[in-house]
């Protein structure tokens, strides 16, 4: 085939079902909704489209690997760490893939799907693919994650994770232990403080759920 390759993003919430728990379907649902259409108001202006939503995570097609990662990016950092979002996690490929009825389809869209699900939160990981068609990219470390298995795909698959400079793997907004939302420490519900460890929290609810059964809590990952 000789068009031009796509890059394929899915970005959901790696805290969702936490969420769900903690807050109910209808606020759940509520979040979700607002991180949708968050992340819209970035794709015109990184050259890419929404082919369709899933739950809480969105399907997304770059047309310009480059700007995809900035996107990606994009998602993570400046949605994903708003206070009251859960943290974020994005997966991108790139490569060769057919266009049905709006919707698109082959290994290239599976890979993504599946580097996604590797993805913690607060992480953008992408393929060799995508750094490869990317090419050099000012402002913005890939660190080798190294070769990962796939499920259904032949071989290992080499990912890198995409940092901004100056910005940290890990880090910005305190996560809620119970919830797993980004809190804003000037307008969260309180902190709480457990075997050396400070917590904050989003709302009294979520606080006192902590405080009735911490490990319950502290050893739960995002």
């Amino acid at each position: 085939m000789g068009e031009e390759p796509h890059t394929f993003l899915f970005a959901d919430l790696a805290g969702f079902t936490a969420l769900t728990e903690a807050h109910g379907d209808r606020q759940a649902a509520d979040v979700a909704a607002e991180f949708s259409t968050a992340v819209r108001r970035l794709l015109s202006s990184h050259a890419a489209e929404e082919v369709k939503a899933i739950g809480d995570a969105l399907m997304i097609r770059g047309r310009d690997p480059t700007a995809a990662v900035r996107l990606g990016l994009g998602i993570v950092e400046d949605v994903g760490r708003q206070h009251g979002f859960p943290a974020v996690r994005v997966g991108m490929n790139t490569g060769q893939a057919l266009e049905r009825d709006g919707d698109w389809f082959g290994a290239t869209v599976n890979i993504a799907a599946r580097v996604s699900g590797l993805a913690s939160g607060g992480e953008v990981l992408l393929t060799e693919a995508t750094k490869a068609a990317a090419g050099e990219l000012s402002s913005v470390h890939l660190h080798e994650r190294g070769r990962q298995a796939l499920k259904n795909v032949g071989q290992p698959v080499l990912l890198f994770a995409a940092v901004r400079e100056g910005e940290r793997d890990s880090g910005g907004l305190p996560i809620d232990p119970v919830c797993r939302m980004a809190v804003d420490p000037e307008h969260g519900a309180g902190r709480l403080s457990f075997e050396g460890v400070e917590y904050h929290f989003c709302s009294l609810e979520c606080a006192g759920a902590f405080a009735a059964a911490p490990p319950r809590y502290t050893s739960s990952a995002v």
